[in-house]
């Protein structure tokens, strides 16, 4: 960033000019994004689909990335202004390591990424917001963080979990309830799965697993081993146990109310 700025300043994604436009420029979008601790690790995921106004313009996109070895960062907002700042950033860790000979610290990159996202300010008053999750395993302190962020850069550390994007507010009921202090890290994924299944269930902008057409959450795991994404075999097989609990039990675990 630093070298674009000082040569070439227009190739950043935040400084570049739009056209006037009269209302809401109409480009993808990417909801929703959750995140959640457990002892050893975090867990970050995300639903498939992305719209633009009411229609669904793709079903099957991604939208969690590796960001090292040791973090990753989901998408939220407006998709191709997102995936471009992904990009960046991970060149940037990968250029400071090559530099420093060291891994710059999660703190560092969290700091790092709210950098970028205010370098968008402009985009995002034009209604091009970048909204991402950050998460990682902190090698230092031994466990997994996770970081949100506003469209200004705004930085804060969630505790526990966390969700990002349209339908984060039904997620976030549903890990509320589920959330606990010694999760397995089986049962940490599980709970995303069911957290996105809540936030598809109430936010049309966000997809649930798709069993017909085979597409599933993208589901990451980042521990002292490094960051780790489940197969489409094991991405299916927590989907559909989660389907399978939901039609034995619509309402809900009864187990919950007593």
């Amino acid at each position: 960033m630093d070298f674009l700025s000082g040569h070439q300043p227009e190739m950043l994604p935040g400084n570049r000019q739009l056209p006037p436009t009269q209302g809401v420029i109409e480009a993808p979008h990417g909801t929703t994004i959750v995140a959640v601790t457990f002892p050893g690790g975090v867990v970050l995921a995300g639903d498939r689909r992305a719209t633009m106004g009411n229609v669904i313009a793709q079903r099957d996109i991604e939208k969690v990335f590796p960001a090292d070895e040791y973090s990753a960062v989901g998408i939220a907002g407006t998709a191709g202004l997102a995936v471009e700042m992904v990009k960046l950033f991970q060149l940037e860790l990968e250029h400071f390591e090559k530099v420093e000979g060291a891994q710059l610290s999660l703190e560092g990159k969290a700091n790092r990424l709210s950098t970028m996202i205010r370098s968008n300010l402009g985009m995002a008053m034009q209604g091009l917001a970048v909204v991402p999750l950050f998460a990682g395993y902190d090698v230092d302190g031994e466990k997994g963080r996770i970081f949100s962020y506003d469209v200004t850069g705004g930085r804060s550390e969630e505790h526990n979990f966390a969700a990002t994007g349209s339908g984060s507010i039904f997620a976030r009921g549903a890990m509320k309830k589920l959330f606990r202090d010694d999760l397995t890290e089986e049962q940490a994924t599980t709970l995303v799965v069911q957290a996105l299944y809540d936030a598809a269930d109430d936010d049309s902008a966000t997809g649930g697993p798709d069993v017909a057409r085979r597409i599933y959450p993208i589901i990451t795991v980042i521990t002292e081993d490094g960051f780790r994404r489940l197969t489409e075999e094991e991405a299916s097989e927590v989907s559909r146990a989660v389907l399978q609990r939901r039609l034995e039990e619509p309402d809900g675990p009864k187990a919950a109310l007593l």
